[in-house]
């Protein structure tokens, strides 16, 4: 692996999928796994095997049709779990298994009425079995966000001396601030012996709304996997959002990280995913939300005519976005609407304008927004003299 390459693992298709009404067919999965595989992610966790015979018809289709990512099958720390998605996986290219088990005093007292101790040993064990199948196990350590360094460590030691070959510190309930979800991979990075022998992964819920903060905070401190979904779909508030994640590390060159993904595909995947599972994006959703290049303040319109980068950061023909747009509100000014004007073929001067601005404010005080209709329309009171100063 590159220094600075950072490994992109989709899970829409398994953690995204579980978001309530988000079920998808067989046939959907397999669609938007090519559309993932286009687009450049290196891992597409294509489902649970053992869930549903559903899901592990899903998983063993996509592995026959996917050949550059590693199609990836979730378990839990149960052997038949594991046994079920090693079948699944059979006919993929690159496979991996990806196994483990709650990590924190949440998890091991309340959830499995357990030890630190006990889950240690189910954590080596499930990671074994895996290895019986395939090369490439991935070990989730879940609730690693609220799980003690020194034991989080221990544990990581362990399945990496096991065989793991990736290890996932998931922050499962989006509790941690950037800092310390960075000070705890760091730690890893720094305290367990055999770390270079496997890949960190950020697996961050957003639940405090910091999960694309928290996963590239991990990435400084060293992790060098992402895992993130279409949209932050996921369970609750969303998981880590892809298109997030892949712009800050592209805009943010100087880092030194790259990733696979085609930034060009971005928003129409986004669209196509948004339909297959009946999930509006909200409009100020960044990067593919409709609203992410539209500009409506006369202040930031002026500035933006006059020089893009003073307003946008990304070109929206980089993300694969439509142009950027200037939204006609009671909040816009002149240079907006003369721009608008011009877009529509009529050629007024800065007189013609300021005329046609006060009649322009009129209409939008009772709209929320002004139509190219509404211009056409005060373009031609203008012309008939029916406007004057």
């Amino acid at each position: 692996m590159a220094e600075g390459k950072v490994h992109i693992f989709d899970t829409t298709l398994r953690d995204g999928e579980q978001v309530p009404g988000c079920r998808l067919n067989a046939k959907e999965k397999i669609g938007l796994a090519l559309k993932l595989e286009a687009l450049g992610v290196d891992i597409i966790e294509a489902g649970f095997p053992i869930s549903s015979p559903g899901d592990f018809e899903s998983v063993s289709q996509i592995s026959k049709v996917i050949k550059n990512a590693t199609v990836c099958g979730l378990t839990r720390a149960v052997q038949k779990d594991i046994e079920v998605a090693a079948e699944a996986l059979k006919g993929a290219a690159r496979s991996r298994i990806h196994t483990g088990i709650g990590t924190s005093d949440y998890h091991i007292k309340s959830k499995f009425n357990s030890t630190r101790g006990d889950i240690l040993q189910r954590a080596i064990q499930c990671v074994k079995w895996a290895k019986n199948y395939v090369d490439d196990v991935e070990f989730y350590a879940e609730d690693a966000g609220r799980t003690d360094n020194d034991y989080l460590a221990q544990v990581i030691e362990a399945v990496i001396k096991a065989g793991a070959t990736v290890v996932n510190i998931p922050d499962t309930t989006g509790y941690c601030l950037p800092h310390q979800y960075g000070e705890k991979i760091a730690y890893l990075v720094n305290t367990v012996n055999n770390i270079d022998k496997a890949i960190i992964s950020c697996h961050c819920h957003n639940d405090l709304g910091l999960a694309t903060a928290n996963s590239i905070a991990g990435v400084i401190a060293g992790a060098r996997q992402i895992e993130c979904t279409i949209n932050g779909l996921g369970e609750r508030a969303g998981n880590t959002s892809l298109e997030e994640v892949v712009m800050i590390i592209k805009q943010h060159n100087g880092l030194g990280y790259y990733t696979n993904i085609n930034a060009k595909q971005l928003n129409p995947l986004s669209r196509i995913v948004s339909d297959t599972m009946r999930m509006p994006v909200q409009p100020n959703k960044a990067i593919v939300g409709s609203n992410a290049f539209s500009h409506s303040s006369g202040i930031h319109q002026d500035g933006f005519l006059k020089d893009a980068l003073t307003y946008e950061i990304i070109n929206p023909e980089e993300v694969g976005a439509d142009s950027s747009k200037i939204v006609l509100t009671a909040r816009s000014g002149r240079s907006a609407l003369a721009y608008r004007f011009q877009k529509l073929g009529f050629q007024f001067d800065r007189n013609d304008v300021d005329v046609l601005y006060d009649a322009f404010l009129k209409v939008a005080d009772n709209k929320k927004e002004v139509e190219d209709y509404d211009l056409g329309a005060l373009a031609q009171q203008y012309q008939s003299n029916a406007i004057v100063a």
